[in-house]
């Protein structure tokens, strides 16, 4: 791909601020910025890596005062030259030097097409472009050290080491093919079926880390269901310290689910208030019990509340119906409005709480703590995403049937065809074979600017 053209895009956010930067990438990125930069020195000559101190002007009209960083291809982010300017913040400084810039040659970056340049350029493989995005977006503190150690390529260098020994086999196992007619052994088949095994191991452990990754990347969900008049709401203000929810006697307040983040552990914890659980004919109550059964089916933990003072099993058949309903979530009965009764029944199988006065909220945070460690505990050195997924979903298959193949003692060039599609799916991952298509969805998340 042959890129030739300059870009140029806010890269700071818009706003009031104290300083909005502009980034340019492209060959004619300096000449450009030297066009309406007067500063001490010709910018043309100047050094990589510099800082200059100038102003900015649009024919004879003083924009701002500005510092320009100069930085050289190879030596910066796209691996082209490129220049960013720091001006004041604000909603229009920035918007009048970028119209300056374009008028000079420059056109508007696409989302995410620095990186994509980046990637291009030899820069950056696949996986670090997305460890930036992730980075940027990440909602926990654990997502980002993660996506930290991705973007430094930790992870690339396995998945590159695994790949090249699928397709170090792959050559082995054709090679002996060509040499089948001389009874000549090149290759020992239960050492390629241990490298195999090697191979498939690494591909399941990161499919397993998968749940774990979309907690770091979009937060834990904790869900707070049950009927109606039951304490969801008020737990929900007492869990995020504030009056968010309207709390009333009357059943059916809640119409629709209510969201808010709290922090526990490093993550992004989602608190998600929902309607009531109940038989009714209202239309509006119907719908938003719908947006309930909605927001359980992606919830890691569900609260199931219980108004222990009308008894401590009025909400037993509840909770067995979400556990049947959600075998994936993790659900709980949590015992409220114990401030009702004169004393707490023996057994304590359940959470008991007082959602008005805030007693026992310590074990439902004590709760969600521990099932984000243990989450935690199943990252690896990356942050899975839907793409992943399928591509080492596709290389573990393939892996497998080899694997199969070589048990079976099939003809080798069965064996070489599975191990090369394995390690098509691994170079899918890294970007060492990629298709213009992927690449435009994968930078079009991206913010503009990056």
């Amino acid at each position: 791909m042959i890129i030739n053209d300059t870009i140029t895009a806010l890269a700071t956010v818009p706003g009031i601020s104290g300083i909005a930067v502009i980034r340019m990438s492209g060959d004619d990125a300096v000449k450009i910025v030297s066009n309406c930069f007067r500063g001490s020195a010709p910018l043309m000559e100047a050094e990589r890596n510099t800082i200059h101190f100038g102003k900015i002007y649009s024919k004879n009209y003083l924009m701002d005062s500005v510092l320009v960083s100069v930085f050289r291809n190879p030596h910066s982010y796209t691996g082209e030259d490129t220049i960013e300017i720091s001006c004041h913040g604000g909603n229009t400084t920035y918007s009048l030097i970028i119209d300056e810039l374009i008028s000079q040659g420059a056109r508007q970056a696409e989302p995410g097409e620095f990186t994509k340049r980046a990637f291009i350029n030899g820069k950056l493989d696949l996986l670090q472009a997305e460890a930036v995005s992730d980075m940027i977006h990440s909602v926990s503190v654990s997502g980002s050290i993660i996506s930290a150690r991705q973007l430094h390529s930790g992870i690339s260098t396995k998945i590159k080491k695994f790949r090249q020994i699928l397709l170090d086999a792959c050559s082995l196992v054709e090679l002996d093919s060509d040499f089948s007619d001389e009874d000549i052994e090149i290759i020992n088949r239960k050492d390629l079926k241990e490298k195999a095994e090697e191979v498939l191991n690494f591909c399941t452990s990161l499919i397993e880390s998968f749940n774990s990754a979309k907690i770091f990347r979009s937060g834990f969900y904790v869900a707070i269901a049950g009927f109606p008049n039951s304490g969801k709401s008020t737990l929900f203000n007492s869990l995020l310290g504030r009056n968010r929810a309207i709390v009333s006697q009357t059943p059916g307040t809640t119409r629709d689910y209510l969201e808010e983040s709290i922090l526990v552990s490093g993550v992004a914890v989602k608190l998600f208030d929902t309607a009531g659980l109940r038989e009714t004919e209202d239309a509006i109550e119907i719908e938003g019990i719908n947006f309930s059964h909605s927001v359980l089916s992606q919830a890691n933990i569900i609260f199931v509340l219980n108004d222990i003072s009308i008894s401590e099993e009025h909400s037993d058949s509840l909770y067995k119906k979400i556990q049947e309903d959600y075998l994936a979530q993790k659900v709980y009965l949590i015992q409220n409005k114990v401030d009702r009764l004169p004393s707490l029944p023996e057994i304590n199988k359940n959470a008991y709480i007082s959602a008005k006065y805030g007693e026992g909220l310590p074990d439902l945070f004590n709760i969600i703590r521990t099932e984000i460690e243990k989450n935690k505990a199943n990252i690896n050195d990356i942050l899975i995403n839907e793409r992943h997924l399928i591509l080492l979903k596709g290389a573990a298959e393939a892996i497998r049937r080899a694997i199969s193949e070589l048990d079976y003692l099939s003809p080798n060039e069965i064996i070489a065809i599975e191990l090369h599609d394995a390690a098509r799916y691994f170079g899918e991952m890294t970007g060492q074979a990629w298709n213009e298509e992927v690449l435009n969805n994968i930078f079009s998340k991206f913010c503009i600017g990056k």
